[in-house]
Order: C-alpha cells, then sequence, then structure tokens
C-alpha cells in the first residue's frame, strides 16, 4: 500500500466511507493555489455565486475545469491521489471523473448545505473517492462527513444549493435531507493543515459549516473512479451535466473524456 496510509485507515475508509489523509497534496499545495486563483479570474461555464442577496461574504464555486487549467492538471497526474484512491478503492485502475473548488471568503456565515454528491452523478458504483483538500489551514469551516451513511438504504434528496428546489422529480426514491447533528448521528470533522486531505465515498452526507474566521477558506476537490463505475441515467440533469457524451447506461465512463491515470 502507498506509504501514507495503514491497512486500518483502509478498513476504515471500506467501514465508514470516510478518512483523513494527512499530507496528500503537501506537495503541490502552491500549484493548487496557482489553479484556484487562475479559476476564479477565468471562472467555467459551470461557475457558481451560492449566496442569495444580502448574505454577507462570498462562496464561489466551479468544477470540470482541470483539461483547461494546467495546475489542476498537473496535481492529478503528478500526485500520488491516483495511487492512494485505488488503495482506498481496492481497486485495479482510477479514472478521472472531474475537479471542484470551493471557496468561502471571510465573513461568510452561510453553510454548505448537508447532501450527497452520489446522487447528482451519473455514475454508480462503489469504488469511488473524493479528495477534498484546504490550502488554507481549516479549523472551523472544514469539511463535516456523516460516517456510514454511503450505506444507508436510500439516497438524499438532492436539491439545489440556492434556490434549495428538488433536483429530481420523483421524492418518493429518496429520503429527506436529515439534521445530523440534531439527530445524533457520527459526525467526522477534522482541523486540517494546506495539503491534507478528507477522502470519502460518493454516498457520503456532508455539509460544512461557514467561514466567520478572518482567513480565505480555499479548497480543491478531486473525485475519481474505480473497477465498478458505471454510467447509469438519472431522472433529470445530472451535475456535472457533461453534455453531448453519448454513453448507454452500464458503460464504463469514456476514457478520452474521463482518463485513467493510474493502473495497478
Amino acid at each position: 500500500m502507498h506509504a501514507l496510509l495503514t491497512q486500518d485507515l483502509i478498513d476504515a475508509y471500506q467501514r465508514d466511507g470516510v478518512v483523513l489523509i494527512k499530507g496528500l497534496f503537501a506537495d503541490h499545495v502552491d500549484t493548487l493555489i496557482a489553479g484556484i486563483e487562475r479559476n476564479m479570474s477565468e471562472p467555467g461555464p459551470y461557475a457558481a455565486e451560492n449566496l442569495k442577496e444580502g448574505e454577507a461574504g462570498r462562496f464561489f464555486d466551479d468544477y470540470c475545469n482541470w483539461t483547461r487549467i494546467p495546475e489542476f492538471e498537473e496535481v492529478i497526474r503528478k500526485s500520488d491521489a491516483a495511487e492512494v484512491a485505488a488503495d482506498l478503492m481496492q481497486s485495479e485502475r482510477v479514472q478521472v471523473f472531474h475537479d471542484h473548488v470551493l471557496v468561502k471568503e471571510p465573513g461568510t456565515s452561510k453553510p454548505t448545505p448537508w447532501h450527497q454528491d452520489g446522487p447528482y452523478y451519473f455514475v454508480d458504483g462503489l469504488q469511488n473517492v473524493s479528495f477534498w483538500s484546504p490550502v488554507d489551514p481549516v479549523r472551523e469551516a472544514s469539511l463535516r462527513c456523516v460516517a456510514g451513511s454511503h450505506k444507508w438504504e436510500k439516497p438524499v434528496l438532492p436539491t439545489r444549493w440556492l434556490s434549495e428546489e428538488n433536483f429530481y422529480p420523483d421524492e418518493d426514491a429518496y429520503m429527506p435531507v436529515p439534521d445530523p447533528d440534531a439527530e445524533g448521528m457520527r459526525v467526522m470533522e477534522w482541523e486540517m493543515e494546506p495539503g491534507d486531505a478528507v477522502a470519502f465515498n460518493y454516498g457520503i452526507l456532508h455539509g460544512a459549516r461557514g467561514n466567520e474566521a478572518g482567513a480565505r477558506r480555499r479548497a480543491f476537490s478531486l473525485r475519481l473512479l474505480g473497477d465498478d463505475a458505471r454510467y447509469v441515467e438519472r431522472p433529470g440533469r445530472t451535475s456535472p451535466p457533461f453534455p453531448g457524451h453519448d454513453m448507454q447506461p452500464g458503460q464504463v465512463l469514456r476514457e478520452d473524456w474521463f482518463p485513467v491515470i493510474y493502473q495497478r
């Protein structure tokens, strides 16, 4: 296994769906900072500002930019993320799904809503991992994850962050968004240094507090896929949408769009 991992960490990922990997991107923090600044100054077509009128601060996010931002591609291809992902997922190969940047400026009280990523995606399978890595020290505004939620019987209803509308029409197929603190769920969160990474399954319920501290909270997230990942159709427009992909249900994701970056 990779030197950053232990068998206990791998077992915990398989059991809880979330672990902390210390220093995963520690050698690439400056590159990620440069990429995030480029992303914010040159937003892509999916960039969003996630505050309503009158809410203080700034909550910026954007995704699917790694093919046009060289700093992100460098980190994806040269860091140890793919090899670590293979060990965590117990997968023979690793495909890129997409990148995601999330920035909460100082004084942003708005939390990141509780959600699972999986229901938004057009991919299914148990072998997957997201790495969420801050490039600033994080104390109160860290990612918060509900351990074991990737094994719940029903997925959580996906909603649009700003309007809070349902993402898909069939509510019966999903469970309502819970309140993990009020319901006594096992919420895992860590104080983090730049380059540390929370690794979590696409089915993990997660969110984050606002950033009311005096420092920025910039985070880079990388979503990767393993052997059993397959294209699935959803009852509405997925996020990210990836228009014109021409894939059929049950297919492995096309490698010209979602390249294999690690093979045992």
